[in-house]
């Protein structure tokens, strides 16, 4: 059921980007209705209208998606962040949703290193799309984890990089290298929010 997941929500975020997009730049990968949910919550907390933003939490993709993975979450995230958008706590707001989305881009770290185990001769696609989508929810919160832990983003970043110079070296992905790597991705987004 969570691999079934993880391949949908892999298929929305990178169905439509572009195959030879970098992270780095101006490069933003487009929004599925998770991140869309995302952006509509955050900025309405950052403007103060947090009536606005509950709406759009209780109603939306986001918090659905919070309830179907809350076995892989710290107990009781999604009730918190409800909870910290009801009391106008921004910091709470902002932590509860890093947390998510950190192990929405951990759980596809995971699944990229399974998927390959399984695969040693993958194409390199297979590869990148999976670093585009984790990319996609990382970068979400990017800005959230620097302020917290900044040796963390600098270490996310380093890994993405390394792992996207290993996809981008040869038409096949050399698994030996690149499944140590996508742990590493997974190691680092766990260790930067109380994930389970």
């Amino acid at each position: 059921m969570m691999r079934a997941t993880l391949s949908v929500m892999l298929l929305a975020v990178v169905g439509a980007t572009p195959a030879g997009a970098h992270h780095t730049g101006v490069y933003a990968p487009k929004d599925n209705a998770i991140t869309t949910n995302f952006r509509d919550v955050k900025f309405s907390v950052q403007a103060g209208k947090f009536d606005v933003a509950l709406r759009r939490f209780d109603e939306g993709p986001l918090r659905t998606e919070m309830r179907a993975r809350a076995a892989s979450l710290p107990a009781g995230l999604e009730a918190r962040t409800r909870a910290a958008l009801e009391a106008r706590d921004a910091a709470g707001v902002e932590h509860g949703l890093m947390t998510f989305f950190l192990a929405l881009a951990r759980d596809l770290a995971r699944e990229a290193d399974h998927q390959l185990a399984a695969a040693p001769s993958a194409p390199a696609a297979t590869a990148q799309r999976f670093l585009e989508a984790i990319w996609r929810y990382y970068n979400l919160v990017d800005f959230a984890v620097s302020q917290r832990h900044p040796a963390t983003s600098t270490a996310m970043r380093l890994a993405y990089d390394e792992a996207d110079s290993a996809v981008r070296a040869a038409p096949a992905v050399d698994t030996t290298r690149l499944r140590p790597t996508f742990r590493r991705i997974a190691e680092i987004l766990s260790r930067a929010a109380p994930l389970q």
